[in-house]
Parts: C-alpha cells; sequence; structure tokens
C-alpha cells in the first residue's frame, strides 16, 4: 500500500513541474536587425550591409520575374 501511494506522490510531483512554452529559434537575418537596431559599435555597418543584401535579393527578384516572362 505505502509502495502505491510513494509512486502516486512522485507522479503528481512531476506532473506539476513548470511548463515553459518553446522558444522560437531567431533567423539570422532577425539576428543582424536586432544587432542593426542597437547602440552597439559597428551597428551601424550592419544595417547598411543589411540594406545592401536586401536590394540585391530584390533586384534578383525582379530579375526572375522578368526573365520568366520571356
Amino acid at each position: 500500500m505505502r509502495s502505491y501511494l510513494l509512486v502516486a506522490g512522485v507522479l503528481l510531483l512531476g506532473a506539476c513541474g513548470e511548463k515553459t512554452a518553446p522558444t522560437k529559434a531567431l533567423t539570422q537575418h532577425e539576428k543582424d536587425s536586432v544587432i542593426a537596431g542597437s547602440r552597439l559599435p559597428g551597428a551601424k555597418g550592419v544595417g547598411a550591409a543589411m540594406r545592401l543584401a536586401d536590394s540585391g535579393v530584390a533586384r534578383n527578384a525582379r530579375l526572375d520575374s522578368v526573365n520568366q516572362d520571356h
């Protein structure tokens, strides 16, 4: 009888653990965006590099859409 109570107690204590929501990992672009918005040294350079990369991606997307039309 005691072993049943002990097992029931352990199960109840295990079920009462704190539940945390799973965290979503940030993408590299999101991490860089956080850095670019900070006041860290070099943050402006990170922001400029991101804008340059984003404009290149947008340009390539426009070129791809033009090539698909022909």
